[in-house]
């Protein structure tokens, strides 16, 4: 779809911070993040939302992938995975994606979810760089 941000993400007309890729999927790191490393994983194939069973299937891998790399590369503990199915459920993006957060023991559990680290942002680039290495 010409009119999607993600879509011309996938495409590469449109500039992002990439952490990983394969043929059927990639994830970037979100420019407005949660916390440290939080990133998306979108499937290169335009589907709205979620409730399109085949689009679980493209980003599973890069789920996984994306999961491991922010516990290996930046001492996460956990993580939550996260995806808004239609306007209403607060997706903004229309073009499926799959919020991976990163979570560390200093602020566990869901109540810590929703409480934005005011440093997250902070050097993108370089996370990029350290999470694409």
């Amino acid at each position: 779809m010409s009119d999607c941000l993600f879509c011309g993400i996938a495409a590469g007309a449109i500039p992002s911070r990439q952490i990983w890729a394969d043929d059927r999927a990639l994830a970037f790191l979100d420019i407005n993040p949660w916390h440290r490393g939080h990133a998306l994983v979108i499937p290169r194939r335009h589907t709205a939302d979620g409730t399109d069973a085949t689009a679980w299937a493209d980003v599973a891998e890069g789920l996984a992938a994306v999961a491991r790399l922010v516990q290996d590369k930046l001492g996460a503990t956990g993580v939550n995975l996260l995806s808004n199915a239609g306007a209403s459920a607060g997706q903004e993006v229309f073009h499926f994606h799959v919020h991976v957060i990163p979570r560390y023991d200093a602020n566990p559990g869901m109540g810590g979810l929703m409480r934005r680290d005011p440093a997250a942002a902070d050097d993108l680039d370089g996370l990029a760089a350290q999470l694409a290495a």
